[in-house]
């Protein structure tokens, strides 16, 4: 959730702000540099959701987390270089975009999977909830005031690289539990599942 959070909102929210505030464009530029990034992300999401009930749901947000930690400094140079085609830049924002659907296409999922059925509600919503507050809501004010204290432009991109960076470990090394969708499921027993269980140790004893 950490690198979903900060890097969706630093690419797709806090984009426009920053190019008005950092790079000096203009309104309608800034504007329309997000276009790009949120089709990219629009395109990525459902097929990332896709590939994640094939291969799991660590692989594909891994591979986001590791794409955003790697290319965030790159690809905000690009938009800074007054020398690159609009073009480019345009692909640069969609490719943003992109890395970041990876990561929220089986996000959801794998919240879910993450809490037994007697607890999912409550567990997802206060992890979603928690780091979007954190992570997210506060993105522009962290990103802002960091720019304006230190005067690194690249600000950004370490905050999105940052937490990706810290995401990926977590993808990496992270127990590997999965709860149920319902009793019966991996991850939760039923009662039916248990009686069985139950009869055969008292035969086998």
């Amino acid at each position: 959730m950490l690198g979903w959070s900060a890097a969706g909102y630093t690419f797709l929210v806090v984009l426009p702000s920053y190019l008005q505030v950092t790079l000096h464009a203009d309104v309608r530029r800034a504007l329309l540099a997000t276009v790009p990034a949120n089709l990219g992300f629009a395109v990525a999401i459902l097929p990332a959701g896709l590939l994640s009930d094939r291969v799991g749901r660590r692989p594909v947000m891994l591979t986001g987390a590791l794409l955003v930690t790697a290319l965030a400094v790159p690809l905000l140079r690009l938009l800074q270089d007054d020398g690159t085609s609009a073009a480019a830049k345009g692909a640069a924002t969609a490719a943003a975009g992109a890395v970041v659907g990876l990561m929220a296409g089986p996000g959801p999922a794998l919240l879910a999977e993450m809490f037994p059925a007697r607890v999912r509600w409550t567990g997802l919503g206060l992890a979603y909830s928690l780091s979007n507050a954190v992570f997210s809501g506060c993105a522009g004010l962290i990103i802002t005031e960091a720019v304006r204290r230190t005067g690194n432009a690249d600000v950004p991109a370490y905050y999105a690289a940052a937490a990706c960076a810290v995401s990926a470990l977590v993808l990496a090394r992270g127990p590997r539990r999965t709860g149920s969708t319902r009793a019966g499921e991996p991850g939760e027993e039923s009662g039916n599942q248990r009686a069985v269980r139950k009869g055969r140790s008292e035969r086998c004893g």
